[in-house]
């Protein structure tokens, strides 16, 4: 039975089976003139049926939706099945013949729903890969307003504040000269009036000693003393001495304004400039940084060749096996030029090795590491992770050891160089959070991805990542127990969680069709579960890493063997 839109789950991990009877295989086409989902099998034997055989039969995703069935209002047991192109709406067949519709043109309505539908995908695709992440951009280069902003306002505050205390020291200043001014003139004002007092105070006492002699005349036996004394000048009484009133300082108030004041503490402006509209990128040029070059579109045009003849393989098929010296068991492989691999297990040894097997190079790394800690980039040199000094190190086809990028506070695990335009992708963690953070091949710092549209955290322990052929960037997370999906804007599409109770994933890789493959499952490029990718039956019992080279075979590594399987999957 085929599924609906609407009953597929929106974290698309609906496991889709084969709609034959009795068929439990894994869906990867679809018939629509049935509405039929069928698996590779019944889909030969329904077009060798005559019956079926001009039946258009076509990838699932390609598949046209089925008319959802619903019941005519006027014909109760009737479904709309028509469009009525004068009226506009749906109708049953039985309403043709009604004097409302009679002489209208029709239209069959499911090939009207298709269109719509496709159209709604058209438009879905248009929103997340241009409209959404340019919306994105543009509040990337808000909050980069609103912080440089911030920063002039803070500035301008700064410069007032200065102004102002410039002001307070120049009053201050003269404040103190003015009262130092009227300080004098009150000590002369005093000194004045002191000198009067003591004026007035000695002539006091001269008439009290003239009170005292004019006492001693009037002693009887004292008659021609005080005869000869009326005689004398020094007994006229001298007049009081003159003084003046002290004329004191008038203080006049300063003529100021709150104006004249503001003046002082200079003048802010706003210029009256036309404002400057953001630039929008034309959906055609949005994301040059993921625009291949002509070398890369050259491949891409070949790898589009490659993928009008390839499928999903029923079964997955031995190719060869290889052991490798050195390592104890294969966490992570790096295929590198000229048939080099370079592989690592989970006690830091990292090796480089041919096809036949033999040890070209060890480098002993720090510390336990189950994660995907190296990659081989465009140029062939080898970059790897050292989460205990938090850099990341290259290795040249020189064997030149040298620090490529520094990452501050953060601990780098895993790391991928980018097929599509050479970008570093690495998984980092700090203080319990991860994060992922694009550098391009230079090594300078051009995204961060860290945290969904709600605010919440992405990643915990990004210990594999990968980057799909749409600039996908796909994350295998230990404690969250998911494969973590962002498109190449950083917004969050997807989290897998696997199909069976406890997802473990380790490796993690993509192919030609988009598919993700992460130990041990086979995901599409929007989560939904395919296959199961290698079983013990199979001989591959605890896979931890995945590959996948330029021929489309399977690379896989095992947790306890130094042995590496490889395997076709592809038809």
């Amino acid at each position: 039975m085929a599924l609906s839109e609407s009953q597929i789950p929106p974290d698309a991990q609906h496991y889709l089976v084969c709609g034959t009877e009795d068929c439990e295989k894994n869906c990867q086409f679809y018939c629509n003139d049935c509405h039929q989902t069928m698996c590779e099998q019944c889909r030969d034997e329904h077009q060798k049926n005559k019956k079926t055989k001009n039946h258009e039969v076509v990838h699932y995703k390609q598949r046209k939706r089925p008319l959802p069935l619903e019941k005519c209002k006027i014909h109760p047991t009737r479904n709309i099945e028509l469009l009525c192109e004068e009226c506009q709406i749906p109708i049953c067949s039985k309403c043709t013949g009604t004097k409302e519709h009679r002489g209208h043109a029709f239209t069959d309505l499911e090939l009207v729903f298709a269109e719509k539908c496709s159209h709604c995908h058209i438009e879905i695709t248009k929103i997340r890969s241009y409209f959404e992440p340019t919306s994105q951009d543009l509040k990337k280069e808000i909050a980069g307003d609103v912080t440089e902003i911030k920063k002039i306002i803070e500035g301008v505050r700064t410069s007032i504040k200065t102004e102002s205390e410039s002001v307070k020291k120049l009053v201050e200043t003269i404040t103190s000269d003015k009262i130092e001014q009227v300080n004098k003139i009150e000590q002369s004002l005093l000194e004045t009036l002191n000198g009067q007092n003591q004026k007035i105070d000695d002539y006091i006492n001269y008439l009290n000693d003239l009170i005292q002699t004019f006492y001693g005349y009037l002693s009887p036996s004292n008659i021609e003393q005080l005869t000869f004394a009326l005689k004398s000048e020094n007994l006229v009484i001298r007049p009081i001495p003159e003084t003046s009133k002290p004329v004191p300082p008038i203080f006049t108030a300063g003529q100021y304004s709150k104006e004249d004041v503001a003046k002082l503490l200079g003048r802010m402006t706003v210029p009256n400039t036309k404002l400057e509209n953001r630039k929008i990128k034309p959906m055609e040029t949005a994301y040059t940084q993921l625009k291949p070059t002509g070398k890369q579109r050259k491949q891409d045009r070949e790898k589009s060749d490659v993928k009008q003849t390839l499928s999903l393989s029923t079964s997955v098929t031995k190719v060869r096996e290889y052991t490798v010296p050195g390592v104890d068991d294969v966490y992570h492989i790096s295929l590198g030029k000229s048939g080099r691999i370079w592989v690592s297990d989970r006690y830091g040894n990292l090796v480089q090795t041919d096809l036949q097997g033999n040890q070209l190079q060890n480098i002993q790394t720090s510390g336990y590491r189950d994660e995907g800690y190296h990659t081989v980039t465009q140029d062939g040199d080898l970059i790897y992770t050292d989460k205990y000094n938090k850099v990341i190190n290259r290795i040249t086809p020189g064997n030149t050891i040298t620090e490529f990028i520094k990452t501050g506070g953060w601990r780098p695990i895993s790391i991928h160089s980018s097929h599509i335009n050479g970008d570093i992708l690495v998984g980092m963690i700090k203080d319990g959070e991860g994060k992922v953070t694009r550098y391009n091949k230079t090594g300078t710092e051009i995204q961060n991805i860290q945290r969904d549209s709600k605010g919440q955290g992405l990643y915990s322990l990004p210990h594999y990542i990968t980057e799909n052929i749409n600039g996908d960037v796909c994350v295998s997370d230990s404690i969250k127990h998911a494969v973590v999906v962002v498109d190449k804007s950083g917004q969050h599409r997807f989290s897998y969680t696997g199909q069976r109770s406890r997802f473990n994933p380790y490796g993690i890789c993509t192919d030609v069709l988009g598919h993700i493959l992460v130990c041990d499952e086979i995901l599409d490029q929007d989560g939904q579960f395919l296959s199961l990718l290698l079983t013990s039956q199979q001989g591959v019992g605890h896979p931890r890493s995945v590959c996948v080279d330029d021929e489309n075979n399977l690379w896989v590594g095992q947790f306890n063997t130094n042995t590496m399987t490889v395997c076709k999957y592809l038809q």
